[in-house]
């Protein structure tokens, strides 16, 4: 154990003083006011959770003020391989993609293209006239046991779903068992493109009225968001994102389909089950490769690319020189469009245009600033941007672990000392 925090702390020393895209980094952590003591928690917080078997590895960057000042890589890639993890593996962040659909939406708001009420019928037609499920008695066992497809009937929405409703997670679209059930009538086939379809999802039911209550669409509606970005832009999503956001970051390393001189550096996702950690099946990376672009949840990163994004929005929409976004986009984009007393969203948390608020720490239990914002991954990702304190924080893992995610938000705060 001894042996592995003097490598973990070398390993540490050793990037701080290393170029990372277009973000400088700190000579030490105290030059932006942070404790290198404090930050070694970090490191021994993860190192324990490799020891207890609840992570092969991770990455962990905190940066502040403009600066990197903390990045460190434990464990293995792949437990199999031993493969140790790098700085420059990559992960699988899942839906840490739709924050950077939210930054693509605003930027369209900007130049005029398009505006937050609008309706989603306005850019896809199809999505004019949808029904809202109403659950009815019924459903019990289908062939082989299986639970039957949730019964249901259907009423006209109260009004049309608009791209606001999407960022926020109230449209319905997607959000349940019902809505998903008629999703999977209309399912991607192998060559589809976003035209092809997320016109289809318009003849599905949503799950309730819109804006009736929080629930997470984990896919339908950022694909469709993805679509739209398409429409107003004129350009395929992937596109979009590497000449108007990834590029003009220095964000090299995140992509949607990695090619395969980056594979060798992509992390195993694993599970955890009463025997330890187990291989996990990962989803169908073939599908209409390089023309299906899931803003849902696609994407590939390294920490150290995920960094700048949040530095940006940290910094009013705009990093060494480069800016994206004004500063009232910013601050539109990351308030608390839903409250925490919609139903469905948890004590002191509210959620903004694609990302989750810390809206009272106290009630959220959290050492994060009120106005802390960011968002996760299924398989475990996590990041966060606080802007009282100008700190941004980015967990990489492939294993989902709320506990973790939460435990790294607390030991970036408690590292602040000035």
């Amino acid at each position: 154990m001894k042996v592995a925090m003097a490598c973990a702390s070398l390993l540490l020393l050793t990037v701080l003083v290393r170029p990372v895209g277009t973000v400088t980094t700190a000579g030490k952590p105290e030059e932006v006011g942070l404790s290198s003591e404090r930050l070694q928690r970090i490191t021994q917080m993860i190192q324990r959770r490799i020891a207890a078997g609840d992570l092969a590895g991770a990455v962990t960057a905190v940066a502040r003020k403009g600066k990197v000042a903390y990045l460190d890589a434990q464990g293995v890639m792949d437990l199999e391989s031993k493969q140790p993890m790098a700085s420059s593996s990559m992960f699988r962040i899942a839906s840490m993609t739709k924050p950077v659909v939210g930054v693509a939406i605003m930027m369209m708001v900007e130049e005029g293209k398009l505006r937050l009420n609008d309706p989603v019928s306005r850019y896809i037609p199809e999505f004019r006239n949808m029904k809202v499920a109403m659950a009815q008695s019924g459903g019990g066992r289908g062939a082989g046991g299986a639970p039957a497809a949730p019964s249901f009937y259907t009423v006209p929405a109260q009004r049309e779903i608009t791209i606001k409703d999407l960022l926020t997670h109230v449209s319905g679209l997607g959000s349940g068992p019902m809505g998903n059930s008629d999703i999977e009538k209309v399912a991607r086939k192998d060559g589809d493109r976003l035209a092809d379809y997320i016109p289809r999802l318009g003849g599905t039911s949503l799950e309730f009225q819109p804006g009736s209550r929080w629930t997470y669409s984990p896919g339908a509606g950022f694909e469709t968001l993805g679509r739209i970005i398409e429409i107003a832009s004129g350009l395929p999503l992937d596109r979009f994102f590497r000449t108007r956001i990834f590029d003009p970051l220095g964000m090299k390393d995140i992509t949607f389909w990695p090619t395969d001189a980056q594979l060798p550096r992509v992390a195993t996702v694993y599970g955890r089950s009463a025997t330890g950690l187990t291989k996990q099946p990962t989803p169908n990376d073939t599908l209409s490769r390089n023309v299906y672009f899931r803003g849902s949840g696609g994407l590939y990163s390294t920490a150290v690319d995920y960094v700048p994004l949040g530095m940006m929005l940290a910094a009013g929409g705009e990093l060494n020189g480069t800016r994206l976004l004004g500063r009232k986009t910013v601050e539109m984009m990351t308030a608390a469009h839903v409250p925490d007393t919609l139903p469905g969203r948890p004590a002191g948390e509210g959620y903004g245009l694609s990302v989750r608020v810390v809206t009272n720490h106290a009630a959220r239990g959290t050492m994060l600033s009120d106005g802390t914002y960011g968002w996760s991954g299924a398989q475990g990702t996590h990041f966060f941007v606080d802007p009282k304190e100008e700190i941004v924080g980015v967990l990489m893992v492939q294993t989902s672990n709320p506990e973790i995610q939460r435990d790294f938000e607390d030991l970036v705060a408690q590292a602040v000392i000035d």
